[in-house]
């Protein structure tokens, strides 16, 4: 075999991975733990005030109000395609689950949000509980399935 062959060969056995990687994890939630913020200069402070996730969105999202079980978050952008069927998927599962209510964050509008919560992608969907706090997020287009899941877990 050529030279040109076996990078032919090592390319699509490498697209092929990194495809299946992304088949597996995208749209999984995972659970996520809050970092405690420390004063700045002062390692010995102890743990400050920190907003909770809603907090954090709120600014983003005026006159929206939390749901009274758990709100889905969703920072997309215009030009991503699976955004439009994260938020038809987000919008479904609010009106079939009470007290769940679905907000879109236009994460090109919002950077300073996105960089305290660390949205590396879009969509990501964050699912908050009934007090504010991010319970699990998944990075990608989430299944119903993988949604309603995610608000089990939220009880």
């Amino acid at each position: 075999m050529t030279t040109g062959l076996w990078v032919l060969v090592g390319a699509v056995v490498l697209v092929l991975a990194v495809g299946g990687w992304r088949a597996v994890v995208d749209g999984r939630f995972g659970s996520r733990r809050a970092a405690v913020p420390q004063e700045p200069g002062r390692p010995e402070a102890g743990p400050t005030t920190v907003p909770t996730t809603w907090e954090q969105v709120a600014a983003a999202a005026p006159g929206v109000a939390p749901g009274e079980r758990a709100t889905l978050v969703q920072f997309s952008t215009a030009f991503c395609a699976p955004c439009r069927a994260t938020r038809r998927t987000l919008t479904e599962v609010a009106e079939l689950v009470p007290g769940v209510v679905h907000i879109e964050v236009d994460a090109e509008q919002h950077l300073d949000v996105v960089r305290r919560l660390d949205v590396l992608r879009t969509p990501t969907t964050l699912v908050l509980d009934a007090s504010g706090r991010e319970v699990s997020r998944a990075a990608g287009a989430p299944r119903k399935e993988q949604v309603l899941g995610a608000l089990a877990a939220v009880d």
